[in-house]
């Protein structure tokens, strides 16, 4: 049995067990056993009942406020068990510090994960604390409202109704995002070229309403993945990413990521993908299958979601991620989903024309193709096709961009443009 996250030992009774305490109280239930030493060894507790008496009043005594425990004993080994649960009354202090676990050990955490905490035991969020900033103006909002929802005029009634502006604390931090000119970081654009080291196009939206970064961030993409084609009489316009999840997606990236960071919601646009990553992992209380599958209302900021609700920018709470996959339907590339504990990353691919209109040995060869690239007499065993079948499938596969030909001579060898 070795230590974790949710397991510490502790070979005697000392003031250090408080601060796992703290930490178990703040981010999650753990248990702390008594008589053991770091090396593991069972050396136990001498008059296991004073020492629970000792734990018992340390615990009252030094974290603030108090949190659900409780301590049982093993007569046979001397043990003493505590067991802390995760409050709802956050931050639990000790000595006016929270302290969060890290693997097997306990740290001090920072004022801005101390700022969260205090909103979690206030049940509120971010976008509804009061802003520093108070001399805002809404122009960029009103011309929304004007569009949208037929409002001539921003008041003050409605700054409270979208929860911009409270009566008694003022401007909320919704209202900062929204307003003309703000503090905050918004999305950082860079468009590569051949390699990650070949930067074609930057751009920097910041300090300025997320409604303008949020339409600034749709035109550069659609300066670089649309384009208009002539089918016939019409010009129509043709998506090589879908519109709709790029829209989702940097939605999703603005309504859920931590503005308390100083930090860009980063968008790289590559000539087979744009990958949105923002700050911030998944809130605790939903898990990954919920976010990719289920329709769970649970916004890290409910006021900005709500004002992008009304104004039409997201259909509906928290269906962007299965819209976003709807856009992709039938496509052969899939969008991914990269999630960890501090960022949130949507990988949207090209669209490869997915009604592919390949011959069925055109189709065999493409999708032999995907792990690697192959020579003809390789792709000659892999499916059973004559050189001739090969070359010609190659070649219309060529033809179609989905294959390029490398090497020449012996070495010549084919490999997919996108795998699938």
């Amino acid at each position: 049995m070795k230590e974790h996250r949710e397991l510490e030992f502790k070979e005697s009774i000392t003031n250090t067990f408080l601060k796992t305490v703290s930490a178990f109280a703040n981010y999650g239930s753990g248990k702390i056993i008594f008589g053991i030493s770091d090396d593991g060894r069972y050396v136990g507790i001498e008059n296991t009942r004073k020492a629970c008496l000792d734990i018992e009043n340390k615990i009252n005594d030094a974290i603030k406020p108090l949190p659900k425990y409780t301590i049982d004993i093993d007569d046979n080994t001397k043990l003493i068990t505590l067991i802390v649960e995760k409050g709802k009354d956050t931050p639990y202090l000790y000595k006016g510090k929270a302290y969060i676990r890290n693997d097997s050990s306990t740290i001090e955490v920072g004022q801005i994960e101390l700022k969260r905490l205090t909103m979690q035991g206030m049940n509120t969020t971010f976008d509804r604390i009061p802003s520093h900033e108070q001399e805002l103006s809404f122009h960029i909002l009103e011309d929304e409202c004007q569009k949208k929802l037929g409002i001539e005029k921003l008041t003050r009634d409605n700054l409270i109704t979208f929860g911009l502006l409270d009566k008694h604390i003022g401007y909320t931090n919704a209202g900062a995002l929204l307003a003309d000119v703000n503090e905050f970081y918004g999305i950082d654009i860079a468009r590569f070229g051949a390699t990650i080291d070949i930067i074609l196009n930057r751009y920097t939206f910041e300090r300025q309403s997320i409604l303008k970064t949020y339409q600034e961030a749709v035109r550069v993409y659609r300066e670089n993945y649309q384009y208009d084609e002539i089918q016939g009489i019409e010009r129509v316009v043709v998506e090589t990413i879908p519109e709709k999840a790029f829209r989702e997606a940097i939605a999703n990236a603005l309504i859920h990521r931590t503005w308390d960071v100083s930090a860009h919601i980063r968008v790289a646009m590559y000539d087979d993908r744009i990958e949105i990553t923002s700050p911030g992992g998944l809130l605790e209380q939903l898990s990954v299958e919920d976010y990719l599958y289920k329709e769970v209302s649970m916004l890290r900021n409910p006021v900005i979601g709500n004002v992008f609700f009304r104004l039409h920018l997201i259909e509906q709470f928290e269906t962007g991620v299965q819209r976003i996959i709807a856009s992709y339907k039938h496509c052969k590339r899939q969008p991914v989903f990269d999630i960890s504990e501090n960022f949130i990353k949507i990988i949207l691919p090209v669209v490869i024309q997915d009604t592919i209109r390949m011959s069925p040995s055109a189709q065999r060869i493409y999708e032999a193709l995907q792990d690697g690239e192959l020579s003809s007499s390789e792709l000659a065993r892999l499916t059973g096709y004559g050189k001739r079948n090969i070359l010609e499938a190659v070649k219309e596969l060529i033809a179609g961009g989905y294959v390029i030909k490398t090497g020449s001579g012996p070495k010549t060898k084919y490999a997919v443009t996108y795998t699938i």
